[in-house]
């Protein structure tokens, strides 16, 4: 029996490139988004459309649409960079950056706890904008804080799903050739996808809860 991969944000970019890899590797793939594409279509055993991960109801529609389902992997991926400029921050912009980059990967993860077992994990694509060690360039206040946020978020998780045999990654993918960045980056969301993969299948409960590039580096906080 294949094991089943749920990605939120999988219509395009890295999550799409993600799908496409795990469905090449014999995944069942699940895609979570709010509008679908053709190319996801193609690959996706499962297609949740009209999701916002920042409204409760959908959450909750999402958790009675997989009923049923065993996760052996979830990959929150869903996420908005806005480049807020210090002297004209507006602060609805810092508050969805971190809806949607950091209370929702939470709130998908809790809500879909049930449906994972002994052995299934958990990733969280974050950025090593998060990194507060890191950060030698300033700006972008709301995702940098809300990346953050997240890999917080993801630590903590780590801890408090040890015990119950579930393990937790942050994985930065990467600055990819992405809609998001507008196609500037350095690699293309399949290396990306590739080295995500990677690292999620060297993830166990020994090493849960720590902070990665997707090229297998070891991220500081």
């Amino acid at each position: 029996m294949s094991s089943t991969v749920v990605i939120t944000g999988a219509n395009r970019g890295v999550g799409l490139a993600l799908a496409e890899h795990y469905q090449q590797e014999g995944w069942q793939v699940i895609g979570v988004c709010r509008q679908t594409s053709e190319e996801l279509a193609r690959v996706a055993a499962k297609v949740v459309e009209g999701i916002d991960v920042t409204q409760g109801e959908d959450i909750a529609r999402l958790e009675a649409s997989l009923a049923g389902h065993t996760i052996d992997l979830l990959i929150n991926n869903a996420g908005l960079l806005r480049d807020d400029v210090l002297g004209d921050i507006e602060i609805d912009s810092l508050r969805q950056q971190m809806e949607i980059n950091a209370y929702a990967p939470l709130r998908v993860s809790e809500a879909l706890l049930p449906l994972m077992k002994k052995g299934s994990k958990i990733a969280n694509i974050t950025s090593r904008m998060g990194s507060i060690a890191d950060n030698d360039s300033g700006g972008r206040y709301g995702y940098r804080a809300s990346k953050a946020a997240l890999n917080a978020f993801g630590k903590s998780l780590a801890i408090d799903l040890k015990p119950r045999g579930i393990a937790v990654a942050q994985l930065h993918p990467g600055y990819v050739k992405t809609r998001m960045v507008n196609f500037g980056g350095h690699i293309s969301p399949q290396e990306s996808a590739t080295g995500i993969a990677a690292c999620i299948k060297a993830l166990n409960l020994e090493n849960s809860g720590g902070f990665w590039h997707s090229n297998g580096e070891q991220l500081p906080w």
